[in-house]
């Protein structure tokens, strides 16, 4: 039971950040009929935002103190952190601890920015093109931004730690009456699950509670009509593929503890966060997300080496398989539109 309760939260932890992203694409096919193959990169960015925001808090002056010496015996030269010399070495170096968390407030006006500029410059004259050149063209975005990333930030990984109070594991197996050291989770895992739900939560409540959204989710339904009642429908999607893409900068941003972030992070989560899209129902909010966490679930108990002595390498395509199965029987997906990928 305990092995099962570890996988189960492996996967949801995997799952968490399938859903957002499949959220975000899921957000832009339903309001512009875009598959955009640039998401990945998206969330890549939001990786690098939170390397970006560590980095200029770490940026340091040097002093000279002559009480302490090199090894040569001369005046030893000090390191100091501007943030350190703003605010004082314990709120300094407290900011810098948090820099992860804070990249949050950093990222998200880049990230709309950034959207709207993709929505505005480029993706706006692919809207009547045909679904391949709409993937050949923001895949073609992606590579582009891949190799930015790359240029300014290196090829490899980057790690960006946790802050101190959230790097521990906790023992959950105690928590819901198991033996000590059952089940040891690491605690940003669990953090970072939390944090999408909120994410996901607060998407789901802008679009059914808000006027905003519920225009939205009219547009979305029957775009003509909207546009004949004087609304301007094609402005609120714009915003909205901002905030698809600010959804995916803040997965980016709070899985860089998890997993260091490299210029094709995005690209590792893109192609599966499509076939989660795809197995959801295209334009299907409820289905990205549901399909998120169950597709990381199922990749989760795959990699148990008791299954994969049974099947080797089903870890490596279990979710493709699911999808294909899936596909087979109901080719709209779990929770597609009725005609939606059924022509």
């Amino acid at each position: 039971m305990d092995a099962i309760l570890l996988q189960t939260l492996n996967g949801l932890d995997k799952g968490a950040a399938y859903a957002l992203i499949a959220l975000g694409l899921t957000l832009i096919f339903g309001t512009l009929g875009v598959v955009n193959f640039a998401h990945g990169a998206l969330f890549m960015i939001g990786s690098f935002c939170a390397v970006t925001l560590q980095r200029l808090l770490s940026i340091s002056y040097t002093t000279i103190d002559p009480e302490k010496t090199d090894f040569l015996g001369n005046p030893a030269k000090i390191e100091t952190p501007y943030i350190e010399g703003w605010f004082g070495p314990e709120i300094g170096a407290a900011i810098i601890d948090w820099s992860v968390p804070l990249a949050i407030i950093f990222a998200i006006p880049i990230m709309v920015t950034l959207g709207f500029i993709m929505e505005r410059g480029l993706i706006k004259h692919f809207y009547n093109r045909p679904h391949a050149d709409q993937i050949l063209v923001t895949f073609g975005l992606a590579i582009v931004l891949q190799e930015i990333i790359k240029y300014y930030f290196g090829a490899n990984p980057i790690p960006t730690p946790a802050p101190t109070a959230f790097k521990g594991s906790l023992d959950i197996g105690v928590m819901i009456g198991f033996d000590p050291n059952a089940i040891i989770y690491p605690i940003w895992r669990l953090i970072y699950f939390v944090f999408s739900l909120i994410v996901i939560g607060g998407i789901f409540a802008f679009l059914r509670f808000t006027t905003f959204g519920m225009v939205v989710r009219a547009g979305m339904a029957d775009r003509e009509t909207v546009g004949l009642l004087g609304i301007n429908i094609d402005k609120r999607f714009t915003i909205m593929f901002g905030i698809a893409a600010a959804v995916a900068g803040l997965a980016g941003v709070m899985y860089t503890p998890i997993n260091s972030p490299n210029y094709e992070f995005g690209m590792e989560f893109l192609v599966l966060s499509f076939v989660v899209v795809v197995v959801g129902g295209m334009g299907s909010l409820p289905g990205a997300v549901m399909a998120g966490f169950l597709l990381g679930i199922l990749g989760s108990f795959a990699s148990m080496n008791e299954v994969k002595q049974i099947f080797p390498g089903i870890d490596q395509i279990i979710i493709y398989l699911v999808a294909i199965i899936i596909l087979l029987v109901r080719p709209r997906g779990l929770m597609g539109r009725k005609g939606v990928m059924e022509e």
